[in-house]
């Protein structure tokens, strides 16, 4: 039976427990190191203060979540096709959002959720840098019917005056009917691909919890354990370069077991599934989460690759549908790791009828290479000419340390120089760029809104100068590249632009 949304309605009664979790979860991951202080010095504060404060905390958080719970109504208004959400705690928000507008609908599950045994539902839109509808707390039959409800705009065909719907109250169902998956990742293509990527975000995230607990225990202690003199408390001077490889090994290996785990729990159970000409995707493994991905909505497939993974058959794809800006871009971003060759292949041809092949290829000028080699390497030389009496005066291996990460980074813009091309085929453009990680960007030539040429004065005599594609999902950059060519075929995509008539929004 079809649920009735023309009537305002509220989340489930479970919702104030779920919005009293999210809450609660959301401050203390705010102040969890004083949460940490306090557990150490539990001795010396006094006791009936500290359950005091914790007492009024719970009791404001639970007050807070009662509030957002009542307040929360949603329904779709059939008359002028609009889904109408109100919301907030003292001062109420209402949000109108017309249901032809609606670009995506997800129904997912967090642990928080799976406890209470709700969904959450999300909607986005392409006029917007974030999620208009986030209902926390929905059954899931009604979170289905919801959806169907919310998608049901997309199949109306226009006949003259009249609105006929291509799918009736029955099937109305089939938005929650799932097809057998016709592909799913592996867990050892997510063993492969986790053990081969975000070295850097995993390095950067364990570095700033580390210098957090540090900061934290300098201040209620007064001690900076980073010291010298503390750390020969503890270790003989003969035996610090033998710490220092100890801890780079223990180190590299914590960032390995942070992506290793990252990607099994984001990624577990990676199902792909035809449903009504979209392709529906499931996968998590704490935090559930499906999401349906429409072919003629996608503006960018993005494929990733380093060595390690060639080696071992796996690749990393990323397909980014219509955004509302450039700041979304990541939001809304799909990924699917862990696919190797044919499934590859398989995907893009349902994205795009056919598997996109590289053709012509355009090169970057050398002058890219050295104005690249200037910023990274130049500057940063000159600016330690100046400071290197100083800087010897704190670290005698200054010099050392600049010789290599001059080498290090000069190597790393040889290889992003070397990898950076323009492919050209047919309807498809490929941009191929990345030192480690190569990434092939394809778009397709009639999805492209607005093209951007540049050329500097300088430039007019070597013939080079600047490209930039611009689409619903983001934008394409190609910098100083043969001019002529450059100019020939962005003539040639506006023509496609113009003839094409295909409804990518």
């Amino acid at each position: 039976m079809k649920a009735n949304f023309t009537q305002p309605q509220r989340q489930s009664i479970l919702g104030i427990f779920v919005m009293f979790l999210y809450a609660l979860k959301q401050y203390i991951r705010a102040i969890w190191p004083l949460f940490v202080i306090w557990i150490l010095k539990f001795n010396e504060i006094n006791k009936v203060y500290f359950f005091a404060a914790i007492l009024c905390f719970v009791i404001i958080v639970s007050f807070i979540s009662y509030l957002k719970y009542l307040n929360f109504t949603f329904y779709i208004n059939q008359e002028n096709d609009e889904f109408i959400i109100t919301e907030g705690v003292f001062n109420k928000t209402k949000t109108t959002i017309q249901l032809n507008k609606i670009q995506q609908v997800n129904v997912n599950q967090s642990l928080i959720q799976r406890l209470f045994g709700v969904y959450e539902l999300t909607a986005d839109t392409a006029g917007s840098s974030k999620k208009e509808v986030h209902i926390k707390a929905i059954a899931h039959d009604l979170a289905l019917d919801l959806k169907a409800q919310l998608l049901l705009n997309e199949s109306k065909i226009v006949v003259g005056n009249s609105v006929s719907d291509e799918l009736d109250g029955n099937r109305n169902q089939e938005f929650a009917k799932t097809e057998i998956p016709f592909l799913k990742i592996s867990f050892l293509s997510l063993l492969k691909i986790g053990i081969t990527r975000n070295y850097l975000k995993s390095f950067l995230i364990i570095l700033a919890f580390l210098l957090t607990i540090l900061d934290y225990f300098k201040r209620f202690t007064g001690r900076d354990v980073l010291e010298l003199e503390n750390v020969e408390n503890y270790v003989n001077t003969s035996q610090v370069l033998r710490l220092s490889l100890l801890l780079c090994v223990v180190f590299f290996l914590s960032i390995i077991i942070v992506n290793l785990v990252k990607t099994i729990f984001t990624y577990f159970d990676y199902s792909i599934a035809k449903q009504n000409g979209s392709l529906l995707l499931s996968f998590g493994l704490l935090n559930t989460k499906s999401t349906i991905l429409k072919p003629e909505k996608v503006q960018i497939a993005s494929i990733t690759q380093n060595f390690f993974q060639k080696k071992m058959n796996v690749l990393g794809l990323k397909i980014t549908q219509a955004t509302g800006g450039e700041t979304k871009e990541h939001q809304s971003a799909i990924e699917i790791p862990g696919c190797n060759t044919v499934e590859r292949d398989a995907i893009l041809k349902l994205l795009f009828q056919k598997i996109p092949e590289k053709g012509v290829q355009l090169k970057p000028n050398f002058r890219k290479l050295g104005f690249s080699i200037f910023i990274s390497i130049g500057l940063p030389v000159l600016a330690y000419y100046f400071l290197r009496d100083f800087l010897l005066e704190k670290m005698e291996t200054a010099d050392y340390v600049l010789g290599f990460l001059v080498l290090f980074v000069g190597m790393i813009q040889y290889f992003l120089f070397k990898n950076n091309r323009l492919f050209i085929k047919d309807d498809f453009i490929i941009h191929q760029s990345g030192a480690w990680d190569i990434t092939n960007k394809i778009i397709v030539v009639s999805k492209i809104q607005a093209i951007t040429t540049s050329q500097l004065f300088w430039h007019q005599n070597s013939n080079i100068g600047s490209l930039t594609l611009h689409t619903a999902g983001g934008r394409l950059s190609f910098q100083l590249g043969n001019f002529t060519a450059i100019k020939q075929f962005t003539n040639l995509w506006l023509y496609k632009m113009e003839t094409s008539d295909s409804n990518w929004m």
